[in-house]
């Protein structure tokens, strides 16, 4: 079951189509990796999801009906890239203050902000005030602002901005544990490599138009090219490796990278290795990455007229 069902999204500024025709669908419980380059409209459309913005065309199915922004925003955790709180104010209380504008009582909030700084380590920072925080620190605590009305869909804009390698842990884990209890999750970010790490599905955009969703291993076989690695106990000479099977894109110390020829098959590198007598210590597939992706599939879209 789909929990958002975004179809035929458009949005104009002027003459501007920050979002053309754009559809996708978000599975109940999946990470969903919004992407694109900087001014593609992911952030028109995040802004469209939460209510902020109404779409000039299109519709946007949340839960199996209608979006309705004005009772459905209770139900979405966002947490911008651009961070939310008041300086002045003490840690607790603007955290307290944000869940009871989710629909929280004064009791579930704080019987909640007990549970999240505990577990967060953050209990001494409760009186202090959101401009003594640390630019980590201040994530930590937008990250239980977000959560801790226990959104349906929770939407995070560069969520590791500003962390260490144990505190991005810390907030990955959590990410993972509440994709597992059923939260819907859109990460959006330019780090490639957490993309990768994380969601399960991703959608890119680029100048205001879908060029590319499915799932994260899907994907990166549709893209592949061929390339396998193959390892050797010792290096043969010249002669043993002439073949029209494959093609040597890399050689290093004791390992090839190779290209299958069309008319060829995985086997025929294997064949060829083992009728040589090369030792063979290792073999794998070379995928690319979403970020080799990524790359490809923006280049090709900026070639292509508006």
């Amino acid at each position: 079951m789909n929990l958002l069902d975004i179809q035929h999204l458009k949005k104009y500024y002027a003459t501007h189509k920050a979002v053309d025709d754009v559809s996708f669908a978000i599975p109940q419980g999946s990470i969903f990796g919004l992407l694109g380059p900087n001014g593609a409209g992911k952030t028109t459309l995040l802004r469209m999801i939460t209510g902020i913005f109404y779409p000039d065309e299109g519709e946007i199915l949340f839960d199996g009906r209608k979006f309705d922004p004005g009772n459905d925003i209770r139900h979405i955790g966002y947490m911008p890239e651009e961070r939310g709180l008041y300086k002045k104010m003490k840690v607790g209380e603007q955290v307290k203050y944000l869940a009871q504008l989710k629909g929280l009582s004064e009791k579930e909030a704080k019987q909640k902000i007990d549970y999240w700084f505990t577990k967060f380590e953050i209990t001494s920072w409760y009186n202090k005030k959101v401009e003594e925080l640390s630019k980590g620190m201040g994530q930590k605590v937008q990250f239980i602002s977000t959560i801790l009305h226990d959104p349906k869909l929770l939407i995070l804009d560069e969520p590791f901005s500003g962390l260490d390698p144990i505190n991005s842990k810390l907030i990955q884990d959590e990410i993972f544990e509440l994709s597992r209890k059923g939260t819907t999750i859109i990460f959006s970010t330019h780090r490639m490599e957490q993309v990768e790490e994380i969601c399960n599905q991703i959608v890119l955009v680029n100048k205001g138009k879908k060029i590319l969703d499915g799932s994260v291993k899907q994907i990166k076989h549709d893209f592949k090219h061929n390339l396998f690695r193959i390892g050797v106990g010792q290096m043969p000479n010249p002669a043993q490796m002439a073949t029209h099977h494959f093609t040597i894109v890399k050689q290093d110390d004791h390992a090839y990278t190779v290209k299958v020829n069309a008319d060829s098959k995985t086997n025929d590198i294997l064949s060829h290795f083992i009728h040589h007598d090369i030792p063979i210590t290792y073999f794998e597939e070379l995928l690319p990455t979403i970020n080799d992706v990524f790359i490809e599939r923006v280049k090709f879209t900026e070639q292509i007229p508006n």
